[in-house]
Order: structure tokens, then sequence, then C-alpha cells
């Protein structure tokens, strides 16, 4: 008796189907289309260095005039180079304006400003992403509400309010109108509202954590890169303001209202003004080169949040 053995069929390798998968061998899934391990090519840094030169040309063009004389400006092609006539601009700066008193009081305002703002914004933004009270979703509708209002109605009552206090020529009147801001107070709850897990405060709150301890052991530190990036731009918006302080202090002035008295006689040297503008734009330059570390990791962390 004969036994006829079957032909066993054939099993495909899974090396073989893996590989017909991917598109060959040695290939894998995230190195197709847009996965994360696709390294940028020679498109994406041309871009990048398209928006780099168009965002430093004002400030390079800025120097470049700042250091030569008046007569660059009329020249039917400017200069490339920076001129040699950087310091005596800066010189004709010093000795037509206050400028080291109006350097220190535009460092005052601005760093006061930008912790009160973070400070005040992260309790607000915390208190509405995280505790349940009563009126949360009016208030919260009502901050943002605020948004919408412009900046400019409000000038005229802040002002008589101010000079009914007494406080108008004094650092306090630019400082106390922005110790909190509804866009602080919004950008903060919207960053809170995901990246702290509800248990996490509930586990804190068993062990027998106050609300204040919770927000500090746990809020805060999970808040540092929005806290970061709020800071920087508060800084630099406080630092720009010029409206605000050139009405309620002309007398101490900021940065800002001092460097506009170079444009205030008849005759203008526009050397001179661009001079006194690259001086105001350094400190931050300054500050984005130090908050550079927190600015990616906070951007990075609200990329990835959730």
């Amino acid at each position: 008796m004969t036994t006829v053995t079957k032909p066993r069929p054939a099993v495909a390798s899974p090396t073989r189907t893996t590989s017909a998968r991917t598109g060959g061998p040695g290939r894998t899934g995230k190195n197709r289309g847009f996965g994360v391990d696709r390294r940028p090519g020679w498109f994406s840094y041309t871009l990048i260095a398209v928006f780099f030169i168009a965002g430093a040309y004002p400030l390079y063009w800025t120097f470049i005039m700042g250091s030569s004389d008046k007569s660059a400006l009329t020249d039917p092609w400017p200069p490339l180079l920076p001129g040699g006539q950087f310091w005596k601009n800066v010189a004709v700066v010093f000795d037509t304006v206050p400028f080291w008193q109006a350097l220190a009081n535009s460092i005052i305002v601005s760093t006061v400003v930008a912790a009160s703002v973070v400070f005040f914004s992260t309790l607000a933004g915390y208190a509405f992403a995280k505790l349940r009270f009563r009126g949360r979703e009016g208030l919260m509708v009502f901050v943002i509400a605020t948004l919408a209002v412009p900046t400019q109605l409000g000038i005229i009552p802040l002002f008589m309010l101010m000079k009914q206090l007494g406080w108008t020529g004094t650092l306090g009147a630019i400082i106390i109108p922005s110790l909190v801001t509804a866009f602080g107070v919004f950008f903060m709850r919207q960053y809170l509202v995901d990246v702290i897990p509800d248990e996490l405060i509930e586990a804190a709150r068993v062990d027998g954590a106050s609300m204040i301890s919770t927000f500090w052991h746990v809020g805060v530190p999970a808040a540092r890169p929005a806290m970061a990036i709020l800071a920087l731009f508060t800084f630099m918006t406080a630092w720009t303001d010029y409206l605000w302080p050139l009405l309620v202090s002309p007398q101490n002035p900021t940065l800002q209202v001092a460097l506009s008295q170079l444009q205030s006689a008849k005759y203008v040297d526009y050397a001179v003004v661009l001079a006194g503008a690259v001086l105001a734009t350094l400190p931050l330059l300054v500050v984005f080169i130090l908050a550079g570390k927190q600015l990616v990791s906070g951007i990075m962390a609200g990329a990835v949040k959730g």
C-alpha cells in the first residue's frame, strides 16, 4: 500500500511580506510619507532661510542706516555694509534724551508687568480650568468678551481715574492698569485644561494637600512652559508700548516715549532716530536669546499636549 503525501501549502515569509508592504527590504512604515523619521530636505531649509532673511532684514537695515550719516537715506541704492557713524549717532541720542533713566523705567515697567500678568493669569487660568464653582462658564465668557473691546475706548476714563488718584507722572500709573490681562487668563486656562489630569489633583487632595499647595506643587510645575511664553510676550508688549505711557507719564518717560523726542524738532536726523531704535531693540534681543530655550520647550510642550 502506497502512502501519498500531499504537498504542504507554501507559507509566505513574514520578512518578505513586511518588505512588500513597506516598499522593499530595509524600509519601515515610518520612513514613508510624512512620518516622524522623515528628515527635512532642501526645500524646508530654503523656506526657513527665506523667512529668516525677511524677518531679520528690517533690523539689519535699521542698523545700517543708524551707523551711516543722513545722506545715506537719500541714496538711490542704500549701503549694504555698516558705516562708521554709529557711535557718533549714539552719542547724539544720549545728549538729546534722558536715555538711561528711560531705559531703567522701561526695565522696571516691563519686568513688573510681565511678572504680575504671569502670576495672576496662572492663578485665574488654573481656577477656570480645574476648579468647579458656580458661574465659572459665565465668568470665562465675560473674560473672553473683554478681548473684543478696543483698548483705545478705555484710555480717557482710565486717564481721568489716574489723574483723580494723583498717579499721573509716575510709573505706577503705567503698571497698575496692566497687572493682569484677559488674554493671559484665557491663554493659561486653555493650556492647563488638558495638561493637568484631574486624577492628579484628586490624588493631591486625598493626600491632604490644600488648594494653594496643590496649585503650587501640581499646577505651577505643569504650567512653566506656558508661563515662560506668556512672560516673554508680555515683556515685549510692555517694552514696546507707546500710547499709554505717553499720555499718563510724559515727565517720567519710558524708553519708547523718550526716543520719540528725537523726532519732535523741526529738523529730524533720521540716522540718529534709527540709532536710537537699534538701542531700544537690543534689550529685547538679549531677552529672546536668554529665554529662547524656555520658549522652544513651551511651544513643543503645547504642540504635543494631549
